[in-house]
């Protein structure tokens, strides 16, 4: 997919008014066509601060928003910073989307602004592959701080967006400084096909006349 020259003009115009020309990004891409054709790059952007939520009940116990994280964080090279406020993060749920335990550094934290504190000094690091941090509220300050951390030292930023309650992920909708958002929901399983009940030991497989 192509974008038009005006979008791609629109885009710069944008890109140098935010002083983001100078710096030359380097992308993750996801390897599927559809979702790579419509990211600037052709990819994730690495150095940079990114939004992830589950959508649906989702938003609260952010199961799939935390897989889609780990599927990310992944595919970069180095440790991966983790930082939680609630302990139920599951290692070997993680191991399943490729994160493997011992690549992982988890960090507990109190509360919000803790974890935007450990966020903020991951990504100042520079040597770590990815930074995850569990927060409910994130301000346009705050993700541009973590945004400016991001493009100095290079490493990804995940905010994993997490409420207590389902009434306070209206907050997503709120602008930040992050270069992407995403929100993540599961999808029912596809029904599977009954298969008849295995024959009796010396049972006869032919039907009866």
């Amino acid at each position: 997919m192509r974008h038009e020259p005006a979008i791609e003009s629109l885009r710069a115009q944008i890109e140098k008014i935010e002083g983001r020309a100078r710096r030359v990004k380097s992308v993750l891409p996801f390897g599927i066509a559809d979702i790579d054709a419509r990211l600037p790059g052709g990819g994730l952007a690495l150095g940079a601060l990114h939004e992830i939520a589950g959508g649906g009940n989702g938003a609260v116990d952010g199961a799939a928003a935390a897989l889609f994280a780990a599927g990310i964080a992944t595919r970069t090279k180095g440790k991966v910073l983790w930082v939680i406020t609630r302990s139920d993060l599951v290692a070997p749920a993680l191991a399943q989307a490729g994160l493997a335990p011992d690549r992982v550094i988890y960090v507990e934290a109190g509360n919000d602004k803790t974890v935007l504190a450990c966020v903020e000094e991951g990504l100042r690091h520079g040597g770590l592959g990815a930074v995850v941090g569990e927060v409910a509220r994130l301000d346009m300050t705050a993700s541009r701080r973590l945004q400016l951390c991001a493009e100095g030292s290079g490493s990804i930023g995940l905010a994993l967006r997490r409420w207590r309650r389902q009434s306070e992920a209206v907050d997503f909708g709120q602008p930040t400084a992050a270069a992407t958002r995403w929100r993540v929901s599961v999808m029912p399983s596809a029904a599977l096909r009954r298969r008849p009940p295995p024959l009796a030991p010396g049972a006869d497989p032919r039907p009866r006349r």
